[in-house]
C-alpha cells in the first residue's frame, strides 16, 4: 500500500475528528459525527497497523482515537450507534470476509448429509442395529411431531436457542484446535441424516421435511458459519501469512469474537421460527416458504451490507478499539 497517497487520501478525516474532539461542548449531530469519525479512524489505523505499518502514524492515528473515545464516553448515542454500528457493519463484514470458510462448510455438510442419507437407505441393517422396531415406531408416529409441540411456544423458543447457541459457541471456542469442529459438525449431521433416513423409509420423508426446513435453513447455516469461522481460526496459526502465528491467531481470533455475538441473534430468529411456525397450523408450503425468506434475508444481509462494509475496510475486528487505546497508552 502506498502510504502517502493513503494519508493523503483520509487526511481530512482526521483532522475533522481532531476538532470534534477539541470542541468543549457538541450538539447532537455533532456527537453522530464524531462516532461515524472514530469508527473509520479505527478503521484506518487498523489498515495502517496491517499493511503499512507506520510507528509515527500509528502512535498519531492511536492517540486521536484515544482522546476521540474519552471525549464520546457517556453520550447517551455512543451506545446505540455502537450497536447500530455492529449489526450493520462489523457483524456482516466479517461473514463476508470469511464467507469461503463458511460457505465451504455448508456446501460439504449438505453434500455430507445427502451421501449418507443416501447410503442409509441402501443399507437397512445399519438402521435396524441403531434403533429397534418398537423405536423406530416411536420415533416416526410419535417423537418427532411431538418434538416441536412439547412445550409452550416461547419456553421452547429459548430452549432451541440456548441449545444452537451453545453449539455454535463450541465451534468457535474450539476452533483453534480443528478437529473438534470437526466432530461437533459430524455429530451434528449425522443425528440429520440418521433421523431422515428412518423417516424416509417409513414413508415420511415430506413429514420430515415439511418440520425441518422452516426453522433449518437458518439455523444449520448459523451452525455452519460457526463451523467455518471455528475452522478459519484454526487455520489462521497453521498459515498466518505475512503476520506472526499469534497476530493471526488474536486477529481471527478477535473477528470470531464478532460472528459469535452476531449468531446469538441469528440463532434467535430461528428459534423462534421453530417455536411458532414450524408447529403452527399454517401450510406446508408456507412454513417452508418462511423458512426460506428467512435464509434469502440472511444472505442478502450478507451480501448486501456485509459486502459493502468489507470494501469500505471494515474487517470484523471486535475488539480492535481497545487495542488502539492499549497502544495510544504505551505511545
Amino acid at each position: 500500500m502506498d502510504l502517502d497517497a493513503y494519508v493523503m487520501a483520509h487526511h481530512h478525516e482526521w483532522r475533522r475528528l481532531e476538532q470534534l474532539t477539541g470542541t468543549r461542548r457538541l450538539s447532537g449531530p455533532e456527537s453522530d459525527e464524531l462516532v461515524d469519525h472514530y469508527q473509520r479512524v479505527a478503521t484506518h489505523l487498523s489498515v495502517v497497523r496491517t499493511s503499512a505499518p507506520d510507528a509515527q502514524l500509528v502512535a498519531y492515528l492511536s492517540a486521536l482515537l484515544s482522546r476521540a473515545r474519552n471525549k464520546s464516553a457517556g453520550t447517551r448515542s455512543t451506545t446505540w450507534r455502537g450497536v447500530t454500528g455492529f449489526f450493520t457493519e462489523r457483524f456482516p463484514a466479517a461473514l463476508y470476509r470469511l464467507r469461503w470458510w463458511w460457505i465451504s462448510t455448508f456446501a460439504a455438510n449438505v453434500a455430507a448429509v445427502a451421501v449418507m442419507m443416501w447410503w442409509l437407505l441402501g443399507h437397512p441393517d445399519v438402521e435396524q442395529s441403531l434403533m429397534t422396531p418398537d423405536q423406530i415406531d416411536q420415533l416416526v408416529n410419535e417423537d418427532f411431531e411431538s418434538y416441536y409441540s412439547q412445550y409452550a411456544a416461547s419456553h421452547f423458543a429459548a430452549q432451541v436457542w440456548i441449545n444452537n447457541a451453545w453449539v455454535s459457541a463450541l465451534c468457535i471456542a474450539l476452533g483453534a484446535l480443528g478437529a473438534p469442529v470437526v466432530y461437533l459438525l459430524f455429530q451434528n449431521i449425522a443425528n440429520l441424516a440418521i433421523i431422515g433416513s428412518i423417516m424416509t423409509r417409513q414413508g415420511h420423508a415430506g413429514h420430515f421435511w415439511g418440520l425441518i426446513l422452516p426453522h433449518g435453513l437458518l439455523e444449520l447455516t448459523a451452525v455452519f458459519v460457526a463451523g467455518g469461522v471455528g475452522l478459519r481460526l484454526f487455520w489462521s496459526w497453521v498459515e498466518p501469512g505475512s503476520l506472526t502465528r499469534s497476530e493471526s491467531l488474536a486477529r481471527e481470533g478477535r473477528t470470531s469474537g464478532t460472528v459469535a455475538l452476531g449468531l446469538v441473534a441469528v440463532l434467535l430468529v430461528s428459534g423462534v421460527i421453530e417455536a411458532f411456525v414450524t408447529p403452527s397450523g399454517l401450510p406446508t408450503w408456507a412454513r417452508i416458504g418462511i423458512g426460506i425468506l428467512a435464509e434469502v434475508v440472511f444472505f442478502a444481509y450478507v451480501f448486501g451490507l456485509g459486502r459493502a462494509a468489507y470494501h469500505r475496510g471494515v474487517t470484523g475486528d471486535v475488539d480492535a478499539a481497545l487495542l488502539e487505546d492499549r497502544v495510544a497508552t504505551q505511545a
